[in-house]
């Protein structure tokens, strides 16, 4: 990374000294700026990223503790290296530091050696830091990934009220059979952007996919005001997605696809599970098994979209629905009210 240059800013009270320290770290390729003092050095990291800060400890207005302790309050620039520069002498001051997440604690006149060996450590633990955070966002959503932001990893989970969706593509295994394995690959990853694109656009969490088939959460892991409209809007707006899409596989003379959508709302158990090596953010409970009796139950009555009374009650008065009545879904011990949701309409 100090190959290429890295973007660090350099603060301190003291003009000569940033001049100096500043040309130094040119020279060795990076990019600087500046700051008089830590008031000024935190409005800079709010407006533009910076890989790494070298930080002074004695300045007016905010001195270097106390902008390190605002960067530890702040989730965006909590991770961001700092190396120490101060003239300060004693033990508690270096501890303080490194309490306060400082990758480091040099004292005034710097060695630029061991300042160059220092800024390049740091900033090599910073490119693997990143690497971790892309990962997770890669193979997280953005939710899941700001909940192990603020809360870390933990085995286990805690009750939320919300809402589950489950949703696959009808009559997909004569559809793969019929199609080479290149274009089912092609269709799936078509048909999860438009899935995807209509959930999140709501708000859910889509925390499952098994071949053709998702499982999506409204209210966790972070919470949302009306988890059950989100999903039946959600839900909507993946009908309407496959509808648009159905013209564009007509006219490539492909065969229209169809899904369906099984939604209930109610308590569950959110959170991650699995071991300390591998693990999955999901919930379980009564609700995550309705809404995949709901879904199944499309294939039996022909709807697009089956919700429970739990959802039905959540939604506005301007809702179309039509009631089903009781049904004796697979693997309920009593009958349900089950709710079919018109397609088209806008809640």
């Amino acid at each position: 990374m100090a190959d290429t240059g890295a973007r660090l800013l350099v603060v301190d009270d003291n003009k000569v000294n940033r001049l100096l320290l500043m040309r130094s770290l040119e020279l060795q390729g990076h990019r600087v700026a500046s700051a008089e003092n830590g008031r000024v050095a935190l409005e800079m990291l709010k407006r533009e990223p910076f890989d790494l800060m070298l930080l002074d400890m004695e300045m007016p207005e905010m001195d270097g503790f106390q902008v390190m302790e605002q960067l530890v309050r702040d989730l965006q620039l909590r991770d961001l290296p700092v190396i120490v520069t101060s003239s300060i002498e004693g033990v508690a001051s270096i501890v303080r530091c490194i309490e306060l997440g400082a990758e480091d604690y040099l004292h005034k006149p710097v060695n630029p050696v061991l300042l160059k060996a220092r800024i390049n450590a740091s900033l090599e633990k910073k490119r693997l830091r990143d690497q971790q955070k892309e990962l997770v966002r890669r193979f997280a959503t953005s939710e899941v990934a700001q909940d192990l932001q603020q809360s870390g990893f933990a085995l286990g989970g805690r009750r939320v009220q919300g809402t589950v969706m489950f949703s696959d593509i009808r009559g997909f295994t004569p559809l793969a059979e019929a199609q080479p394995p290149e274009e089912t690959i092609e269709l799936l990853n078509t048909y999860y952007t438009l899935m995807f694109d209509a959930i999140t656009g709501q708000g859910g969490v889509v925390n499952q996919m098994i071949g053709d088939g998702l499982m999506a959460i409204f209210g966790a892991p972070l919470p949302l005001p009306q988890p059950s409209l989100s999903a039946v809007r959600a839900a909507l707006d993946m009908i309407e997605m496959i509808e648009l899409f159905n013209v564009e596989r007509t006219a490539a003379q492909k065969a229209p696809i169809h899904i369906g959508i099984g939604i209930a709302s109610g308590e569950m158990i959110a959170g991650y599970t699995g071991t300390q090596q591998r693990a999955t953010y999901t919930c379980i409970g009564d609700t995550v098994n309705l809404a995949a009796r709901l879904e199944s139950h499309t294939k039996v009555v022909q709807r697009p979209i089956l919700i429970d009374g739990d959802t039905r009650a959540a939604l506005p008065a301007s809702a179309q629905f039509e009631a089903l009545g009781p049904l004796q879904l697979k693997g309920k011990s009593r009958a349900l009210e089950v709710f079919s949701v018109a397609c088209a309409q806008k809640l």
